[in-house]
C-alpha cells in the first residue's frame, strides 16, 4: 500500500494543496510525477519530496532554496553534504524568523498602545 501511486486528486486531498500547486511544482521541476497520457501518478519519492517542499514553505524558505536542498539528495556521500547545507540554510532562516518576530512584537506593542489611547479617549467622552 505504501508503494501505491496516487493520482493528482488524491495528492491534493492528502496534502491539502490545490491541483494548480502540484502542477506548478512540476513545472518548476520540484516534482516529477509519472505520466500516463494526461494522468499524473505520484509514487513514494514524489510524496516524500512534496512533504519536504511543504515543510520548507512552512519554515519560510523560498522555492529556489528548497530546490537546492532537494538536489543534495542526489549527492552520494551518505547525506553529509545535505546535512551541512541544511544546517547552514536553517541557521540563516532561524535568524531571519527571529528578526521578523522582533519586528512583529514591536508592531503589536505599538498597536496595543494606540488602541489604549483610543479606548481612553472614548471613555472620557462618555
Amino acid at each position: 500500500m505504501k508503494d501505491r501511486k496516487m493520482t493528482l486528486q488524491e495528492m491534493c486531498e492528502a496534502f491539502e494543496v490545490t491541483p494548480r500547486t502540484l502542477r506548478y511544482y512540476e513545472y518548476i521541476e520540484l516534482l516529477a510525477p509519472e505520466r500516463q497520457g494526461r494522468k499524473r501518478l505520484y509514487g513514494p519519492k514524489e510524496r516524500a519530496r512534496l512533504k519536504l517542499i511543504l515543510r520548507g514553505r512552512k519554515f519560510g524558505f523560498s522555492l529556489e532554496e528548497i530546490r537546492q536542498w532537494l538536489e543534495l539528495y542526489e549527492v552520494g556521500d551518505g547525506g553529509k553534504t545535505q546535512y551541512r547545507e541544511w544546517i547552514a540554510l536553517s541557521t540563516k532562516q532561524i535568524d531571519e524568523l527571529r528578526s521578523r518576530q522582533a519586528e512583529l512584537e514591536e508592531a503589536i506593542q505599538e498597536l496595543v498602545e494606540l488602541r489604549s489611547v483610543a479606548e481612553e479617549a472614548l471613555a472620557k467622552e462618555g
